[in-house]
């Protein structure tokens, strides 16, 4: 256990200068002295019992009184928080490749579907934020309890050229520290050439060698927020997921990334609204993201699922790897995600129940007080 306010801890120091005055006071009582022929009449007639539990009242006032003190400093305990009680971050690709038709319709309009039902089925008190990420992240909707703008932003998606996985991974990041503040904002991202290579950003603002170094959370511990990101591909350009992930897991972030679709895309086929500012021809051979399927020079398919790549972005924050290769699968990774958060933890205010002890102790000793000065009378 430990507390939000420690300073007031010094409040308890008036527990024991109080139980020293009430001592002091007892003591220093003269008691009348009478006389009677038969002293041991006296003590039978009053019995042992009434020597000492004039002191009780007074014991429980004084006990009270720490309880108070203690609740005052708001104790806090860790405790496992279930996803409905936290914050979820759902990061989705929005690149070309989601046009594919291996998931009928497409990808995009199968996992526009399955999240919207995530998004209705969790409970009032959730936190969803969108991230959207084709050829950059953006976070669409801050996280909120509002599944009216979740859900208008969803269908309004639109798709666009390349594919930033690690860069959605940062924006989460991001957009977690917004909420908590023992998680600090994500290291400048590596920032793409036009050529789709990557010149990390030096802790100084010039060009660099490497990542800098990512700042760890305050406390050390898992946050109780977490990511959900869901791709079809590889990642293009800008920072890679793997050196994301470290920065993640170095602020307690945990990623839990969906591999969707299958290894053998067929035809891109996506409505004008999801295409928004693209036509059809960007769907030829000449897009180099998805258009021809291969990365330039011979490279991997990026209109499959690097799962190498997400199994390292999982192990690596402490979070967990599903693959979905329809919509029935991807429904079901999404509905089943709380089973497999189990270890959520944040601190969780006691102080209340402190203050029902307090005045639960303080009513006993009251009733007491009075029921014993009824009977001596």
């Amino acid at each position: 256990m430990n507390v939000d306010q420690p300073y007031l801890l010094l409040g308890l120091l008036a527990v024991p200068v109080l139980l020293a005055a009430y001592v002091w006071q007892t003591r220093r009582r003269k008691p009348a002295a009478v006389r009677y022929s038969n002293v041991a009449l006296v003590r039978t007639a009053v019995g042992p019992s009434r020597r000492w539990r004039r002191h009780i009242p007074v014991a429980l006032v004084i006990a009270s009184l720490g309880l108070l003190g203690v609740a005052a400093a708001r104790p806090q305990v860790k405790a496992d928080v279930p996803i409905s009680s936290s914050t979820v971050i759902l990061a989705l690709d929005v690149s070309g490749s989601m046009c594919a038709t291996d998931v009928d319709p497409n990808r995009l309009s199968a996992a526009q579907a399955a999240v919207r039902k995530f998004v209705e089925t969790q409970g009032d008190d959730t936190k969803i934020g969108l991230v959207l990420f084709s050829g950059f992240a953006q976070l669409a909707v801050a996280p909120t309890t509002n599944k009216t703008d979740l859900l208008n932003t969803l269908d309004a998606v639109t798709t666009g050229r390349g594919t930033t996985i690690g860069a959605a991974i940062l924006k989460s990041i991001d957009a977690i520290a917004e909420l908590d503040p023992n998680v600090a904002p994500s290291s400048p991202e590596a920032a793409p050439n036009p050529d789709g290579s990557s010149i990390p950003k030096s802790p100084e603002g010039g060009d660099g060698s490497s990542t800098p170094t990512p700042t760890p959370s305050a406390n050390g511990d898992k946050a109780p927020e977490i990511v959900v990101l869901l791709t079809d591909g590889a990642n293009t350009r800008g920072i890679t997921p793997q050196d994301a992930a470290v920065q993640a897991a170095a602020r307690g972030v945990r990623v839990y990334p969906i591999g969707f679709g299958t290894k053998n895309p067929t035809q891109m086929v996506c409505s004008a609204a999801q295409l928004g500012g693209m036509n059809q021809q960007g769907f030829g051979g000449g897009a180099r993201d998805f258009g021809g399927g291969v990365a330039p020079g011979g490279g991997r398919n990026f209109l499959v699922v690097d799962e190498d790549a997400l199994k390292t972005v999982a192990s690596t924050t402490g979070g967990e790897y599903f693959a979905a290769t329809d919509a029935d699968q991807l429904q079901s990774v999404l509905a089943n995600l709380p089973k497999h958060v189990t270890t959520q933890q944040q601190d969780v205010d006691i102080s209340a129940g402190f203050i029902a002890l307090a005045a639960l102790i303080l009513l006993i000793g009251l009733g007491l007080s009075i029921r014993w000065s009824t009977l001596s009378g």
